[in-house]
């Protein structure tokens, strides 16, 4: 476990990256946590990050890749749904990655 101190407060990740405590996400620290990796967020970054935190709050799962492009393809469109365009977006591999800056755990069936 590590601690990071963001905007005056301390905030407790996982070793692996993944916030502990899911409310203390905010855009900024999704913001901060992408521009340590070399990634700016747009609107299209958030859309998708939007779209995890959501998902989470109906499922309380993080969906896998696959799952992660059918279901944003219902909802933002047949062409955001595609694992295309989601690894432009994250490069690191979307659901691990956009989950990360989402403030999510983990997602199913990621090493």
């Amino acid at each position: 476990m590590l601690n990071i101190e963001f905007q005056g407060k301390q905030i407790a990740f996982l070793d692996s990256g993944y916030i502990i405590k899911l409310n203390d996400w905010s855009e900024d620290l999704a913001r901060h946590l992408a521009a340590e990796d070399g990634i700016i967020l747009t609107e299209a970054h958030l859309e998708v990050i939007h779209f995890l935190r959501d998902y989470y709050r109906k499922y309380q799962i993080a969906p896998s890749i696959h799952i992660l492009a059918r279901e944003i393809g219902k909802v933002l469109g047949p062409e955001k749904g595609t694992t295309k365009y989601l690894h432009q977006l994250f490069p690191g591999g979307p659901a691990r990655e956009a989950c990360r800056y989402a403030g999510l755990p983990k997602p199913t069936g990621c090493v």
